[in-house]
């Protein structure tokens, strides 16, 4: 674009001298310089309103530049074995079933933007500030309201209750080698029955024919009950789901056609982490980013974009989600560090157990 500018402009002054046999005036208009590039290295799940991005770009003064590179897990490995020569400024989309390892792989640039006094303290587990809060929400058991009225069966109200002869059949759940809501189902199960007591609860689901499969839209558009053609009545989700049934739905319904199981321990709070790469060629740019965020704009885009909570305490949330979306007081917890060292360990054990 720039190029062709300028030989607009050499060709006029050009045309001006043959006509007129004057020397031409020294050219003192500027060319408008380009806007720099930000880029954002996230996941196939992230999303930005187009109102919003417009407003991000604006903020930053730069074009901004979505990477998806791939569900979580695949995307943070392309980040770290790119680390020397990094693909993007900023990487969104770092879970606290990844935390440690990122963190260990010193890929972030400590940095507080505005606005992390308003992110929950609970939710900041770097306190080095190298990953900061974006978004959080619980993985749990999503159950078809209809299905269980329809045969008379109460629907389940706690993880022990799937191993019942009455649910055998029942559950679709993803596989925790590729998918973020399997291993964060996993890890519920670690927290809920411990090392020792989580393998014989998922030898007993085994046994009560459980499905697996790859990852979230397989279990949930293609065998879950409610949202597809599938038999399944219970599939593993987010607490927001329901929110997300009503408002896609193309008539709103008063109740959600679907409900979700979050006490007595069967919800794992997943936490969603942005930060700075190491090496990222707009390191300045990316610090307003980070700003920008964490600001209301962007956060209250996030519950209808990704249906997940936004990090900042002050954010608004749509009607659709404080009516429909649920959050447990009590989420089930694995330390960061614990799960760095024992992660491949349990998926292992898990996949010997379950697709033996």
């Amino acid at each position: 674009m720039k190029s062709k500018f300028v030989s607009a402009v050499l060709g006029i002054i050009l045309l001006c001298t043959g006509c007129s046999g004057e020397a031409p005036e020294k050219e003192t208009a500027a060319v408008p310089a380009e806007l720099p590039v930000l880029t954002i290295m996230t996941h196939d799940s992230f999303s930005l309103s187009k109102e919003v991005l417009a407003a991000f770009e604006k903020a930053v003064s730069a074009k901004v530049r979505i990477l998806k590179s791939g569900d979580a897990g695949e995307a943070l490995n392309k980040a770290i074995l790119s680390k020397n020569n990094p693909l993007a400024d900023i990487f969104y989309g770092v879970d606290n079933t990844f935390l440690s390892r990122a963190v260990k792989a010193d890929l972030f640039v400590p940095y507080a933007p505005e606005g992390i006094d308003r992110v929950d303290p609970a939710l900041r587990l770097d306190p080095e500030n190298r990953l900061i809060p974006m978004d959080y929400g619980d993985v749990c058991l999503n159950y078809d309201v209809k299905w269980f009225s329809d045969n008379n069966l109460a629907p389940p109200a706690m993880l022990e209750d799937l191993l019942k002869p009455e649910y055998r059949g029942l559950t679709v759940i993803q596989n925790p080698a590729t998918s973020s809501p399997g291993l964060a189902f996993l890890l519920a199960t670690v927290s809920r029955f411990g090392e020792e007591g989580y393998i014989k609860f998922w030898e007993k689901l085994a046994a009560n024919d459980v499905l697996v499969k790859n990852g979230w839209k397989e279990a949930y558009w293609g065998e879950f009950s409610a949202a597809s053609e599938g038999s399944r009545p219970i599939v593993v989700s987010y607490a927001s789901s329901p929110a997300a049934e009503v408002f896609f739905a193309e008539t709103k319904p008063e109740k959600a056609p679907t409900g979700v199981v979050i006490e007595n321990g069967s919800a794992f709070r997943q936490v969603e982490f942005a930060g700075i790469l190491r090496g990222g060629k707009q390191t300045g740019l990316a610090k307003k980013a980070m700003d920008f965020m964490l600001s209301d704009t962007f956060q209250e885009d996030i519950p209808l974009q990704m249906f997940v909570f936004p990090a900042a305490g002050t954010a608004v949330l749509p009607d659709v989600f404080k009516a429909h979306a649920r959050i447990t007081e009590v989420p089930a917890l694995v330390d960061p560090e614990r799960i760095n060292t024992r992660r491949d360990a349990w998926i292992r054990q898990w996949t010997d157990t379950v697709l033996q």
